[in-house]
């Protein structure tokens, strides 16, 4: 991908080649799907395709990022509306599952990649860095215009927290076989206030030592593994 930015008609280029490819992982799935077939499809030259996306990797890094901005986009919206952290987090969650709807069909091809911790596509990889860094940005933003009133360190650590519960659910809806994955839904209703309830009585005196040791065993774990 160049450095320098592009001019409107390599940008629509760019926008081709990545529409064209998430047609063909949808139809022939991520595997079977190269990039001469991309390029193909989208009607330009194999060395266009490459010098656009270095790899079918680059691809899903560029959907991640194009999933990230349309999921800041709808909850600009919903900090508009909601001071509440509870409206916000769960509004927060549910523009997820409106925005990634359309992708779930294929969604499981991506995920035999993104399990694998050595795999670029994982949602913990270097390569995936901008997308999660934005997605925790996204989270700290949420909490900061809230209602919830938490520790400072707490309020350190809580945006990557949500982030990780905002996985856990899109590891769910990867597997929702309900119709419109309603599931995924229910379950982000039924999770948020528990959340809220949490979050709220983590300031009681007699939770504070509790969330402290969990902090630091999640410092800890965090350490060990960037070591």
């Amino acid at each position: 991908m160049p450095d320098s930015p592009l001019t409107p008609k390599a940008a629509q280029t760019r926008a081709t080649i990545l529409a064209t490819a998430l047609q063909l992982f949808r139809e022939d799935g991520y595997d079977r799907t190269t990039m001469r077939a991309v390029a193909k499809s989208a009607g330009v030259s194999l060395g266009s395709a490459y010098y656009y996306f270095a790899s079918k990797e680059h691809l899903v890094q560029a959907f991640y990022d194009e999933l990230l901005a349309e999921h800041e986009t709808a909850v600009e919206a919903v900090l508009a509306k909601e001071s509440g952290f509870a409206g916000r987090l769960r509004g927060s969650l549910e523009a997820w599952l409106d925005i990634a709807e359309p992708h779930h069909a294929f969604a499981a091809q991506f995920f035999r990649n993104a399990a694998d911790p050595a795999s670029p596509l994982s949602p913990f990889s270097a390569e995936s860095a901008p997308a999660r860094d934005g997605s925790i940005a996204l989270m700290r933003r949420l909490l900061a215009g809230s209602d919830a009133k938490v520790s400072r360190r707490l309020e350190t650590r809580l945006p990557e927290l949500l982030w990780l519960l905002q996985m856990g659910i899109v590891l769910f809806w990867v597997y929702d076989g309900s119709p419109g994955q309603q599931r995924s839904r229910t379950l982000v209703r039924g999770v948020v206030p528990l959340v809220d309830r949490l979050v709220r009585m983590s300031r009681l005196p007699v939770l504070r030592g509790v969330v402290d040791d969990v902090l630091g065993l999640l410092d800890a774990i965090q350490g060990s593994a960037e070591g």
